[in-house]
């Protein structure tokens, strides 16, 4: 069974920090890569991370870079993003994401979505 579910997300003020957890099936967590995607309102939905789940190679969009970092624990099939100095900017809703292809990029194809976690950041 297919299943992905997010937890961690809230309100924080900017400059702070939050993580977001991706509980995934062991099906799912077989993926070659998963990711996390975000969605602000009026807006369309983007990447932030992405990770090869065998090999730890890792990919950023840029307006993240050197802020949140994506990882993995194999041992509880579960998906990462640790998200610091926060900005007004950040405040979507997340999404865990399975079966990128590519890993990365501004359009990876998915094959799986969990429901979302919402992501406040005020100023």
């Amino acid at each position: 069974q297919v299943q992905l579910v997010e937890s961690g997300g809230g309100s924080v003020q900017a400059g702070g920090s939050l993580r977001v957890s991706c509980a995934a099936s062991e099906y799912t967590y077989n993926s070659v890569c998963m990711g996390w995607f975000r969605q602000a309102p009026g807006k369309e939905r983007e990447v932030v991370a992405a990770i090869y789940i065998g090999g730890g190679s890792t990919y950023y969009a840029d307006s993240v870079k050197g802020r949140f970092t994506i990882s993995q624990d194999n041992a509880k099939n579960t998906l990462y993003l640790q998200m610091n100095s926060l900005k007004p900017e950040d405040t979507a809703m997340y999404y865990c994401a399975a079966d990128l292809n590519p890993c990365g990029g501004i359009q990876p194809i998915v094959g799986y979505w969990g429901q979302g976690t919402q992501v406040t950041v005020s100023s």
